[in-house]
Protein backbone atom coordinates (compact mmCIF):
# COMPACT_ATOMS: atom_id res chain seq x y z
CA UNK A 1 0.00 0.00 0.00
CA UNK A 2 3.10 2.28 0.92
CA UNK A 3 4.36 1.80 -2.25
CA UNK A 4 1.92 2.64 -4.62
CA UNK A 5 0.88 6.04 -2.41
CA UNK A 6 4.67 6.84 -2.04
CA UNK A 7 4.98 6.35 -6.35
CA UNK A 8 6.18 9.14 -7.71
CA UNK A 9 4.17 10.57 -10.44
CA UNK A 10 5.31 12.97 -13.02
CA UNK A 11 2.34 14.93 -14.46
CA UNK A 12 4.07 18.54 -15.71
CA UNK A 13 6.37 19.71 -18.23
CA UNK A 14 9.12 21.04 -15.69
CA UNK A 15 9.78 18.09 -13.92
CA UNK A 16 12.34 15.35 -15.79
CA UNK A 17 12.95 13.37 -12.64
CA UNK A 18 12.02 11.85 -9.12
CA UNK A 19 14.17 14.44 -7.00
CA UNK A 20 12.70 16.94 -4.46
CA UNK A 21 13.68 20.14 -6.15
CA UNK A 22 12.92 18.96 -10.05
CA UNK A 23 9.94 21.42 -10.34
CA UNK A 24 11.46 25.28 -8.37
CA UNK A 25 9.05 27.11 -10.93
CA UNK A 26 6.00 24.95 -10.26
CA UNK A 27 7.06 24.70 -6.43
CA UNK A 28 8.29 28.59 -6.08
CA UNK A 29 5.19 29.92 -7.70
CA UNK A 30 2.58 28.60 -5.13
CA UNK A 31 4.10 31.69 -3.17
CA UNK A 32 1.22 33.59 -5.19
CA UNK A 33 -1.12 31.77 -3.41
CA UNK A 34 0.41 32.53 -0.23
CA UNK A 35 0.56 36.23 -0.42
CA UNK A 36 -2.88 36.38 -2.02
CA UNK A 37 -3.75 34.75 1.02
CA UNK A 38 -2.24 36.98 3.75
CA UNK A 39 -3.37 40.02 2.16
CA UNK A 40 -6.87 38.84 2.09
CA UNK A 41 -6.15 38.02 6.06
CA UNK A 42 -4.98 41.55 6.49
CA UNK A 43 -7.66 42.89 4.09
CA UNK A 44 -10.69 41.13 6.08
CA UNK A 45 -9.16 42.24 9.22
CA UNK A 46 -8.94 45.55 8.55
CA UNK A 47 -12.53 45.28 6.75
CA UNK A 48 -14.01 43.86 9.93
CA UNK A 49 -15.95 41.00 7.57
CA UNK A 50 -16.30 38.15 10.38
CA UNK A 51 -14.66 34.72 10.98
CA UNK A 52 -16.03 32.99 7.73
CA UNK A 53 -13.93 35.54 5.42
CA UNK A 54 -10.60 35.09 7.83
CA UNK A 55 -10.85 30.98 6.64
CA UNK A 56 -11.24 31.76 3.41
CA UNK A 57 -8.40 34.31 3.36
CA UNK A 58 -6.14 31.30 5.62
CA UNK A 59 -7.70 28.88 3.27
CA UNK A 60 -5.62 30.35 0.11
CA UNK A 61 -2.67 30.22 2.38
CA UNK A 62 -3.57 26.83 2.48
CA UNK A 63 -4.11 25.83 -1.00
CA UNK A 64 -0.50 27.08 -1.39
CA UNK A 65 1.62 25.02 1.12
CA UNK A 66 -0.58 21.72 -0.39
CA UNK A 67 0.65 22.56 -3.73
CA UNK A 68 4.09 23.34 -2.85
CA UNK A 69 4.06 19.63 -1.26
CA UNK A 70 2.55 18.38 -4.47
CA UNK A 71 5.31 20.23 -6.53
CA UNK A 72 8.03 18.66 -4.48
CA UNK A 73 7.18 15.71 -2.88
CA UNK A 74 5.31 14.57 -6.05
CA UNK A 75 4.07 10.98 -4.99
CA UNK A 76 0.74 9.79 -5.59
CA UNK A 77 -0.37 10.93 -1.45
CA UNK A 78 0.53 14.79 -2.12
CA UNK A 79 -1.59 15.02 -4.62
CA UNK A 80 -4.21 15.38 -1.93
CA UNK A 81 -2.40 18.23 -0.35
CA UNK A 82 -2.80 19.76 -3.60
CA UNK A 83 -6.54 18.40 -4.70
CA UNK A 84 -8.29 18.76 -1.25
CA UNK A 85 -7.79 22.90 0.19
CA UNK A 86 -8.83 23.66 -3.74
CA UNK A 87 -11.87 21.82 -3.29
CA UNK A 88 -12.70 22.79 -0.02
CA UNK A 89 -12.47 26.52 -0.70
CA UNK A 90 -14.40 26.19 -3.61
CA UNK A 91 -17.64 25.04 -1.57
CA UNK A 92 -16.87 27.47 1.04
CA UNK A 93 -16.39 30.34 -1.17
CA UNK A 94 -19.85 29.12 -3.08
CA UNK A 95 -21.61 28.96 0.55
CA UNK A 96 -20.17 32.27 1.71
CA UNK A 97 -21.31 34.11 -1.59
CA UNK A 98 -24.96 32.49 -1.47
CA UNK A 99 -25.05 33.92 2.17
CA UNK A 100 -23.06 37.09 2.66
CA UNK A 101 -23.17 38.47 -1.25
CA UNK A 102 -26.91 37.14 -2.27
CA UNK A 103 -28.02 37.19 0.86
CA UNK A 104 -30.03 33.70 1.12
CA UNK A 105 -31.07 32.14 4.32
CA UNK A 106 -29.19 28.74 4.96
CA UNK A 107 -32.35 26.63 3.59
CA UNK A 108 -32.21 28.54 0.67
CA UNK A 109 -28.35 28.52 0.47
CA UNK A 110 -28.24 25.04 1.00
CA UNK A 111 -30.52 24.17 -1.92
CA UNK A 112 -29.04 26.21 -4.43
CA UNK A 113 -25.73 24.73 -3.48
CA UNK A 114 -26.97 21.34 -3.48
CA UNK A 115 -28.52 21.44 -6.44
CA UNK A 116 -25.51 23.33 -8.47
CA UNK A 117 -23.17 20.82 -7.52
CA UNK A 118 -25.29 17.77 -8.18
CA UNK A 119 -25.56 19.44 -11.70
CA UNK A 120 -21.99 20.44 -12.16
CA UNK A 121 -20.75 17.11 -10.85
CA UNK A 122 -22.76 15.33 -13.37
CA UNK A 123 -21.72 17.43 -16.59
CA UNK A 124 -18.33 17.16 -15.17
CA UNK A 125 -18.71 13.30 -14.89
CA UNK A 126 -20.56 13.42 -19.04
CA UNK A 127 -17.37 14.50 -20.10
CA UNK A 128 -15.64 12.10 -22.58
CA UNK A 129 -12.63 10.62 -21.88
CA UNK A 130 -10.66 12.04 -25.33
CA UNK A 131 -12.14 15.55 -23.64
CA UNK A 132 -10.52 14.81 -20.43
CA UNK A 133 -7.49 13.33 -21.69
CA UNK A 134 -6.38 16.27 -24.09
CA UNK A 135 -7.02 18.97 -21.69
CA UNK A 136 -4.49 17.55 -19.07
CA UNK A 137 -7.23 16.51 -17.28
CA UNK A 138 -8.31 20.30 -17.13
CA UNK A 139 -12.06 19.51 -17.30
CA UNK A 140 -11.85 18.20 -13.54
CA UNK A 141 -11.65 22.29 -12.66
CA UNK A 142 -14.92 22.18 -14.69
CA UNK A 143 -17.23 22.34 -11.58
CA UNK A 144 -15.41 25.78 -9.81
CA UNK A 145 -15.39 27.53 -13.33
CA UNK A 146 -19.16 26.86 -13.43
CA UNK A 147 -19.58 28.36 -10.10
CA UNK A 148 -17.40 31.47 -11.10
CA UNK A 149 -19.55 32.13 -13.80
CA UNK A 150 -23.22 31.04 -12.40
CA UNK A 151 -22.65 32.59 -9.06
CA UNK A 152 -20.44 35.58 -10.70
CA UNK A 153 -23.93 36.32 -12.96
CA UNK A 154 -26.17 35.63 -10.20
CA UNK A 155 -24.69 37.83 -8.02
CA UNK A 156 -23.88 41.05 -10.64
CA UNK A 157 -27.83 40.63 -11.92
CA UNK A 158 -28.37 41.13 -7.40
CA UNK A 159 -26.88 44.52 -7.47
CA UNK A 160 -24.09 43.25 -5.24
CA UNK A 161 -20.46 45.21 -5.47
CA UNK A 162 -19.20 41.57 -5.17
CA UNK A 163 -20.33 40.71 -8.59
CA UNK A 164 -17.72 42.47 -10.67
CA UNK A 165 -15.22 40.83 -8.81
CA UNK A 166 -16.44 37.34 -9.48
CA UNK A 167 -16.81 37.91 -12.94
CA UNK A 168 -13.44 39.52 -12.84
CA UNK A 169 -11.94 36.58 -11.36
CA UNK A 170 -13.72 33.59 -13.79
CA UNK A 171 -11.87 35.59 -16.44
CA UNK A 172 -8.71 35.43 -15.17
CA UNK A 173 -9.49 31.68 -14.39
CA UNK A 174 -10.08 31.18 -18.41
CA UNK A 175 -6.32 32.25 -19.18
CA UNK A 176 -4.92 30.36 -16.45
CA UNK A 177 -7.02 26.97 -17.19
CA UNK A 178 -5.41 27.78 -21.07
CA UNK A 179 -1.97 27.83 -19.67
CA UNK A 180 -2.45 24.62 -17.49
CA UNK A 181 -4.00 22.55 -20.98
CA UNK A 182 -0.92 24.09 -22.71
CA UNK A 183 1.42 22.76 -20.63
CA UNK A 184 2.24 19.51 -21.78
CA UNK A 185 1.94 20.46 -25.68
CA UNK A 186 5.02 23.12 -25.04
CA UNK A 187 7.41 20.41 -23.85
CA UNK A 188 9.44 20.49 -27.40
CA UNK A 189 9.63 23.75 -27.50
CA UNK A 190 9.62 25.36 -24.22
CA UNK A 191 10.85 22.73 -21.39
CA UNK A 192 10.06 24.87 -18.23
CA UNK A 193 6.11 23.98 -19.08
CA UNK A 194 3.39 26.67 -18.74
CA UNK A 195 2.04 25.31 -15.46
CA UNK A 196 3.50 27.48 -13.30
CA UNK A 197 1.35 30.42 -14.77
CA UNK A 198 -1.44 28.58 -13.30
CA UNK A 199 -0.18 29.56 -10.45
CA UNK A 200 0.52 32.77 -10.50
CA UNK A 201 -3.07 33.44 -12.44
CA UNK A 202 -4.84 31.55 -9.94
CA UNK A 203 -3.15 33.40 -7.43
CA UNK A 204 -4.29 37.00 -8.66
CA UNK A 205 -7.67 34.93 -9.08
CA UNK A 206 -7.87 34.04 -5.38
CA UNK A 207 -6.81 37.50 -4.54
CA UNK A 208 -9.73 39.22 -6.13
CA UNK A 209 -12.31 36.45 -4.64
CA UNK A 210 -10.83 37.85 -1.49
CA UNK A 211 -10.81 41.16 -2.00
CA UNK A 212 -14.38 40.64 -3.01
CA UNK A 213 -14.92 38.61 0.53
CA UNK A 214 -13.22 41.49 2.58
CA UNK A 215 -15.03 44.56 0.86
CA UNK A 216 -18.49 43.10 0.26
CA UNK A 217 -18.71 40.25 2.40
CA UNK A 218 -19.78 41.33 5.91
CA UNK A 219 -22.46 40.20 7.26
CA UNK A 220 -26.14 41.69 6.75
CA UNK A 221 -26.47 45.03 8.85
CA UNK A 222 -23.57 44.31 10.76
CA UNK A 223 -20.64 46.32 8.30
CA UNK A 224 -18.52 48.57 9.21
CA UNK A 225 -19.90 51.19 6.66
CA UNK A 226 -23.22 50.11 7.46
CA UNK A 227 -23.13 50.90 11.05
CA UNK A 228 -21.15 54.01 10.53
CA UNK A 229 -24.18 55.49 8.37
CA UNK A 230 -26.98 54.08 10.18
CA UNK A 231 -24.63 56.07 13.55
CA UNK A 232 -24.32 59.41 11.20
CA UNK A 233 -27.95 59.23 10.21
CA UNK A 234 -28.93 58.79 14.13
CA UNK A 235 -26.76 62.13 14.66
CA UNK A 236 -28.60 64.03 11.85
CA UNK A 237 -32.12 62.89 12.86
CA UNK A 238 -31.05 63.89 16.77
CA UNK A 239 -29.88 67.10 15.36
CA UNK A 240 -32.77 67.72 13.56
CA UNK A 241 -35.38 67.50 16.44
CA UNK A 242 -33.11 69.16 19.13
Amino acid sequence: MWQTLLAPVDLYCERTGPELWAEPANALTNLAFIAAGLWGVREVRRHGTGTFAAILAWWVVAIGIGSTLFHTFAVKITIWADVLPIAGFTLAFTLFNLRRFLGLEWGKAIAAFVVFYAAAGLLTYAVPDWLRQASNGTTGYLPPFLALAVFGVWTAASGSGAGRYILVASAIFVVSVSCRMADPLVCASFPLGTHFLWHILNGLMLGVLLAAVARQGAPKGRGIGECGSKEAGNRVKLGQTA
